[in-house]
């Protein structure tokens, strides 16, 4: 008997925390992220029109990079990272190259969540997280074939996780994770006592 895994849905992890000089900025990061959430009316306001328990400002600015030098610096690591994963896919980018679109900071109170969604018109989608205290909410990420798994039967409780319907990863200070934007993802809600701060981000062709 021979079993192949086709179709496989890969995912990317790296630990920046481990890189040179992260340590040094990860404060930085965070204050920049306090500092945005401060002075960034509109995207208050958007969180709180849209029920986001926090903030973020994903609607509001799209030129962080231009705001502080941590995020400009950081930027310089992703892209190595997301080029990296690129090749791992087998990826032919005819001369050109994957380039960020946007980045932007996300603040997540305690009881907050974010539902299921995907990053349509993206290549790559991901998050690096700067802070998750005790009972931070989980990433969650879909199978992609769920909605045509009408009469499977149900998974063994200790199936394994290449054969989950659902996986769900439980990211640190410096966690880096990328995945393509077709998959479909949410943030579990959260159960910490304190701000649950990342950074997310889209790479598109260009």
């Amino acid at each position: 008997m021979t079993l192949s895994a086709l179709f496989a849905t890969q995912l990317y992890q790296a630990n920046l925390a481990e890189e040179p000089g992260f340590a040094a900025l990860l404060p930085e990061l965070i204050e920049a992220a306090y500092m945005l959430a401060e002075e960034d009316r509109a995207g208050r306001a958007w969180s709180k029109a849209n029920g986001y328990r926090g903030y973020t400002s994903y609607a509001s600015l799209d030129d962080l990079p231009t705001r502080a030098t941590a995020f400009a610096e950081l930027v310089r690591r992703l892209d190595k990272h997301a080029a990296a994963f690129a090749k791992a896919l087998q990826f032919d980018l005819g001369g050109k190259r994957l380039k960020l679109d946007s980045l932007w900071v996300n603040i997540l109170k305690p009881g907050g969540a974010h539902t299921g969604h995907i990053h349509p018109l993206s290549v790559l989608s991901g998050t690096l997280y700067l802070a998750t205290p005790p009972g931070s909410g989980q990433l969650k990420l879909e199978d992609p074939r769920l909605e045509r798994m009408m009469a499977r039967p149900p998974l063994k409780p200790d199936a394994p996780e290449i054969a989950r319907t659902f996986v769900y990863l439980t990211p640190e200070p410096g966690s880096l994770v990328i995945w393509e934007s077709w998959l479909r993802h949410e943030v579990v809600a959260s159960a910490a006592k304190g701000d649950r701060i990342s950074l997310s981000f889209n790479y598109g062709w260009r």
